[in-house]
């Protein structure tokens, strides 16, 4: 009788296949700022994990930093492995982290360790924003970021043919698609990473923000243009067009005739006449000493003059 194989402390190997992989990154950039999630269909024999489709988590709990498989999502998922997949079963699930990178949270290590607690079973964490991505799964009963992952693609071998109509093209332009893998001394710290460059796209970008740029620069010249051409319609109409100034004066009430408001005296002959020749009417004669201070002074100057004491 052989004695059990006791767990094995190394990872476990995992092959995904690449439509698979495509589905996860489509579903998963199908919402920006939301999480989604869903399931892995596939195998699992002696330390080795294939994954060969997925399932969507249809009407799951979804928010900008978590996702719940409600009871209509296993409904859901386990209607569509029976009908589909009835000789696979669930080797793990997938969810996105829309902008905050590839780990696992205190939520999703929950979900894991009650939902998929199978040694065979692993979690699938992709970044639209970043297009990063990594699996975790359990190695002697901890759950572990996978050091390895490979990617299969079933229609290998298949025998290439010349086409014989034109290939088609897009009105956006040649796309050019880069597969960048960060590289660091750990294994574990190696995330994979997927981006998509569309050169028309950038070149339209470009010139959409020279056209942005040309059009600020356009306000910003007008508005100095005409501050400037009101300031100089203003100058010209100052130094122009002639000015009212108002000089506040005194007039004496009786006799209408002005007074220096600084000394007090006598500067000028009455203003209307009519006036000045009412003043001499109440005086009975024309000049009289009485109705005209100055020449009351006058001859009071005059007296002091002729009788010095």
């Amino acid at each position: 009788m052989k004695a059990k194989a006791k767990p094995s402390n190394a990872q476990p190997t995992l092959l995904v296949d690449s439509e698979v992989v495509r589905q996860i990154r489509q579903h998963a950039r199908s919402s920006q700022k939301a999480e989604v999630c869903g399931v892995l269909i596939g195998q699992d024999r002696d330390h080795r994990i294939e994954v060969a489709a997925c399932i969507e988590g249809e009407n799951a709990e979804e928010a900008g930093a978590h996702v719940t498989f409600t009871q209509d999502t296993w409904e859901h998922i386990y209607a569509v492995k029976d009908q589909k997949y009835p000789q696979e079963r669930i080797v793990g699930w997938y969810h996105s982290h829309p902008g905050f990178g590839v780990f696992l949270s205190d939520h999703d290590t929950f979900i894991h360790k009650n939902f998929f607690s199978s040694p065979g079973q692993v979690a699938w964490v992709f970044d639209p924003h970043s297009d990063e991505e990594g699996c975790f799964g359990w190695v002697s009963g901890r759950i572990e970021r996978l050091k390895q992952i490979g990617f299969v693609d079933r229609r290998g071998g298949e025998e290439a043919h010349e086409a014989s109509a034109d290939e088609p093209t897009s009105n956006n332009g040649e796309q050019v698609r880069a597969v960048s893998i960060a590289k660091s001394e750990k294994l574990e710290d190696v995330p994979i990473k997927i981006r998509r460059v569309d050169a028309s796209a950038d070149r339209n970008r470009d010139e959409d923000a020279r056209a942005g740029d040309s059009s600020l620069e356009n306000l910003v010249f007008k508005v100095f243009f005409y501050l400037a051409a009101l300031a100089l319609g203003f100058a010209l109409c100052w130094y122009a067009f002639p000015r009212v100034e108002i000089v506040p004066v005194l007039l004496d009430p009786r006799t209408g005739q002005l007074i220096d408001p600084q000394t007090g005296q006598v500067i000028a002959e009455p203003v209307n006449p009519d006036n000045a020749a009412a003043a001499h009417g109440k005086s009975g004669k024309p000049g009289s000493s009485s109705n005209n201070p100055a020449s009351s002074n006058q001859s009071g100057k005059k007296g002091n003059d002729a009788n010095p004491n």
